[in-house]
Formats: structure tokens, C-alpha cells, sequence
């Protein structure tokens, strides 16, 4: 269920050279409750790549869906994000 706050799915492509992510796009997707959904994925067997990281600006982790392809999982800090974008931007 989609949250109160605006939000961004991004994809990226990259340069098939590229080390940033393997493969040459990434999905992104801003998920709420970043613990509760990586304990919930990994109890349904999904496989998490890496560990949760904490920034400022959020909380990033990779897993593996079901078709193989690495998938990036952002919780946003809300409020640093605002600041990041501007609040009351919409494009």
C-alpha cells in the first residue's frame, strides 16, 4: 500500500562496462519499513544481497527477485529527502 509521501520507482540504465550495478539497468523502489520488509523477505526465502545501509538520506538494501535480476530497495528519510528535492516539487 503506497504511502503518504511522494515517491520516486526509478530505473537506471548503465553502460555494460559499468561496476556501479551489475547488469544494465537497476530497479529502485521506495519501500516503507525497511526492517520489517527485509525480515519478511528473507523468511519467504528471498535472497538479500548485501546489508541494510544507513545514510542520511535513507536506508538502502539489494536483493534478487524471483527472475534473477538485482533489485535496490530505498527507504527514504523523509524529511532530508524533501530537502534534497524541494518540498512541493512535482517534476
Amino acid at each position: 500500500m503506497p504511502g503518504p509521501k511522494k515517491g520516486f520507482t526509478q530505473w537506471s540504465p548503465f553502460k555494460p562496462d559499468s561496476d556501479y550495478f551489475d547488469g544494465h539497468f537497476m530497479m529502485n523502489y521506495r519501500v516503507t519499513d525497511m526492517d520489517a520488509l527485509v525480515k519478511a523477505l528473507k523468511d519467504k526465502g528471498v535472497e538479500i544481497v548485501d546489508e541494510v545501509e544507513t545514510h542520511d538520506y535513507g536506508k538502502f538494501v539489494h536483493i534478487i527477485d524471483g527472475d534473477g535480476s538485482k533489485i535496490e530497495l530505498w527507504e527514504p528519510n523523509d524529511e532530508v529527502y524533501d530537502d534534497m528535492v524541494g518540498q512541493g516539487r512535482t517534476k
